[in-house]
């Protein structure tokens, strides 16, 4: 994954009441997680139940959803460079690997009650 497209970004929940939890996590870090010592290896090891619901509810950050719009949409209309085709393939890989820690961060939770 292109770290210029994906650097340490914060992802954030936001609750009904206005409060908000922040957890920031890289590649590195969200390997490190999948490798703990857990006999569960999808089990996301060493977070709060309040980072955990973070990254469950967490998005893409904002740039990086317009962005995606902006370039499936040019896809869409056969518009796009070799350039631009391989950032909108970084994107997708980062969407993909969201979605997996996403995934991993609700089948945590469900252990955990």
């Amino acid at each position: 994954m292109n770290r210029k497209l994906f650097p340490r970004k914060c992802v954030t929940s936001s609750t009904n009441d206005g409060t908000r939890t922040d957890v920031v996590l890289t590649l590195s870090d969200y390997e490190t997680h999948r490798s703990s010592l857990s006999p569960d290896p999808d089990l996301l090891a060493g977070l709060t139940e309040d980072e955990l619901r973070a990254l469950a509810d967490g998005m893409l950050e904002a740039g990086h959803r317009k962005r995606l719009a902006e370039l499936l949409k040019r896809n869409r209309e056969g518009e796009l460079g070799k350039d631009d085709n391989a950032e909108l393939d970084r994107l997708i890989a980062g969407v993909d690997t969201m979605n997996i820690l996403k995934a991993r961060a609700l089948y945590t939770l469900r252990k955990m009650e």
